[in-house]
């Protein structure tokens, strides 16, 4: 009997995921439970990507150990494919502890809704990453139309950076190469290389970037959007997030800025990642430019007034509906929706 062969994914993701140990509310030190969940960048972007909708694959490296085995349980239940994850037989999936403030005043307290990471990386399955990946997944890869990764992958390690400068100068062939800052200073402190030049390499490489404005005034400095795509003309799609208020896209010579949504920050991490997944899912379905900008905006809302690192988002018809909304319905939107919003849909 013949076995059919899988369809190609529509988008690969590529970097690392680790298991989140989250404490609860208040110095670390007095948490005595901590709750287990899934994060990593790419692995944030393909959990969105395959909630709207798009067929998704993630290539890495995840230990031989239970943290390893839940991540590749974890991104399969939600829909991303895992067969390209290489299980490392020496190497431990990478962990990071999420210390959640208790607004106590105690010194090592920190406020209400803030949040701090720990990371336990160094030597991890993924670190390993090199080119050596990207052949063994050759077949996903060539057949997709969008790759993704961030600048935490390229900083993980030597061969690391080695693999995604390999990514950029993939012959495209209709492809697409999706690029997220993502600037970790922590990461950089034992590297050789200069952050700033390897992370222009990834920026310039690629067809899509996404850029936090403070980060790229930290690394590039300048967070100014005509600034930063003065220096970086290349990506047909170059995102600037500013500040939390708006977020200013340039498709080509286009130019437009969306305003954020109204809504109370539960917690901010994974946000990034999620707008990057809304904008990118948004592209994939052929949208119009300023519903890319809302898309992830709709996105990074979700993962703003949730918990975890992995947005959860709502059914993709709602998002729809407010993605395509009049502007004067989108600057009076908040998120989530109220009892009367919810009516009108």
């Amino acid at each position: 009997m013949s076995w059919p062969t899988p369809t190609t994914p529509r988008a690969v993701t590529v970097g690392e995921g680790l298991a989140v140990l989250v404490a609860q509310p208040g110095p670390l030190e007095d948490s005595p439970l901590f709750e287990r969940a899934a994060g990593g960048a790419e692995v944030n972007v393909a959990t969105v990507l395959a909630q709207l909708g798009v067929d998704t694959a993630w290539v890495s490296r995840v230990g031989d150990d239970g943290f390893g085995r839940y991540l590749l349980r974890h991104l399969s239940e939600r829909g991303v494919r895992t067969d390209a994850v290489y299980t490392d037989p020496a190497r431990p999936t990478g962990i990071y502890v999420k210390e959640r403030g208790g607004g106590s005043g105690a010194a090592t307290d920190l406020a209400i809704g803030a949040s701090r990471m720990l990371y336990y990386r160094g030597g991890s399955a993924a670190s390993a990453l090199s080119p050596a990946d990207l052949t063994a997944s050759a077949e996903l890869l060539d057949g997709c139309e969008l790759i993704h990764f961030t600048g935490i992958t390229t900083a993980l390690s030597a061969s690391a950076t080695e693999l995604t400068d390999r990514l950029v100068t993939l012959p495209r062939h209709g492809r697409m190469v999706s690029f997220d800052l993502n600037y970790r200073p922590a990461l950089w402190i034992r590297r050789t290389e200069s952050a700033t030049d390897v992370l222009a390499r990834q920026v310039s490489g690629s067809d899509i970037a996404f850029l936090g404005a403070d980060e790229a005034e930290e690394v590039f400095g300048t967070g100014d959007p005509a600034r930063l795509r003065e220096m970086f003309p290349r990506p047909r799609h170059l995102v600037v997030k500013n500040s939390g208020h708006s977020v200013t896209g340039f498709l080509g010579d286009e130019r437009r800025e969306v305003p954020a949504l109204r809504l109370a920050v539960t917690e901010a991490i994974g946000a990034g990642d999620a707008f990057a997944g809304g904008y990118l899912a948004a592209l994939l379905q052929g949208r119009p430019h300023e519903q890319l900008l809302r898309f992830g905006h709709l996105c990074a809302a979700a993962a703003l007034t949730g918990t975890g690192d992995i947005a959860e988002l709502p059914p993709l018809a709602h998002l729809e509906n407010r993605a395509t909304a009049p502007d004067s319905e989108w600057a009076a939107t908040h998120y989530p929706a109220t009892d009367r919003e919810n009516a009108v849909l």
